[in-house]
């Protein structure tokens, strides 16, 4: 591909087809994309994408519009949870061997030479090393990546105890990639139509759930279990209690979006009133049911503005905001 024409011209179809046309700030950020990305693919020197901004103002769709253009191949997509996931699996499978970290990259990334990481975060320590050792990996092949977060690069790790871990890293995004600022008054989630499929056609309710007289139904991740209230493809019930009191991580409930494309979650308090170890595992289950695109029913004591109203301030908190207004109130 020798010009990027095509992807623009895919990009905005898609646009079309769903019923909305690229605002001027998209136009610019998509054009930077498709260049990078031509460039990328055609064997030339191209330098990454860091593209950041509040929620719902398009960063996201534009990747991964971008993404499904390519049709020919030689990209790799992968978002936040899903690369820890696949890469400390990928690690214990090399361990051992000498350089066992850079042979799980390469395995997660494969042989592309564009790689998009979408949702980019980073608050914890552990996750700081791998994924400046991510970077330094692309760099040293000579790939180019485009990544979408909702901060900017010195924001990231933003713990100032653990901030110093994260600087090389830094360093390698503001060096090796272009950042970019996609903002704009209007969050686009809000707007969006409802759907009749999916995690836009689910529902936020303050009302009680149907009653289900069955025993637990216990779950299974490798050698973990997990109780349930039901499970039988393709529908998952369960508490709030269940899946975020309990000690489950965002591999399990990324593990299950693949089984599972209903879920029901019921018994969800006013934010307040859980722990923060609970609230962030609720922001990882809402990220990987939107990024899967399950169909997902809500049952909370307190309506949805309520419930955000008290988050607001909150680590991730603005993120899930906007993916939960995508749910109809029920």
């Amino acid at each position: 591909m020798s010009s990027p024409a095509p992807l623009l011209a895919a990009v905005e179809a898609r646009a079309r087809r769903e019923g909305f046309a690229l605002d001027p700030r998209q136009r610019v950020v998509l054009e930077h994309l498709a260049r990078a990305a031509t460039h990328a693919l055609a064997g030339r020197p191209a330098r990454g994408v860091y593209l950041f901004g509040p929620a719902g103002r398009g960063k996201s769709w534009l990747a991964d519009a971008l993404f499904a253009a390519l049709a020919d191949g030689g990209a790799t997509r992968v978002h936040f949870h899903g690369f820890f996931d696949d890469l400390h699996r990928r690690i214990q499978m090399h361990r051992g061997e000498p350089d066992a970290t850079n042979r799980a990259l390469d395995d997660v990334c494969g042989a592309s030479r564009l790689v998009f990481f979408d949702e980019l975060h980073v608050h914890d320590p552990g996750d700081a090393r791998l994924l400046t050792r991510l970077i330094e990996r692309l760099v040293e092949r000579g790939c180019t990546l485009v990544a979408t977060s909702n901060y900017a690069p010195r924001e990231l790790l933003p713990d100032p105890v653990w901030h110093h871990l994260f600087i090389p890293g830094i360093a390698l995004i503001e060096t090796h990639l272009d950042v970019l600022r996609l903002d704009g008054a209007v969050d686009y989630r809000t707007r969006a139509s409802v759907r009749s499929s999916g995690f836009r056609a689910g529902v936020w309710s303050t009302a009680e759930p149907p009653r289900i007289e069955t025993a637990p139904t216990p779950l299974s991740v490798r050698d973990r279990v997990f109780p349930v209230t039901f499970a039988d493809a393709p529908s998952l019930t369960a508490t709030f209690a269940q899946l975020c009191d309990a000690p489950v991580a965002a591999v399990e409930y990324r593990h299950w979006s693949h089984t599972y494309a209903h879920w029901t979650i019921t018994g969800v308090p006013p934010w307040d009133e859980v722990g923060p170890a609970a609230r962030q595992r609720f922001v990882n289950l809402i990220d990987v049911l939107a990024d899967a695109d399950v169909h997902l029913d809500v049952h909370a004591s307190v309506d949805l503005d309520v419930f955000l109203e008290r988050a607001v301030g909150r680590p991730d908190a603005f993120r899930m905001a906007s993916r939960l207004h995508l749910l109809r109130r029920g």
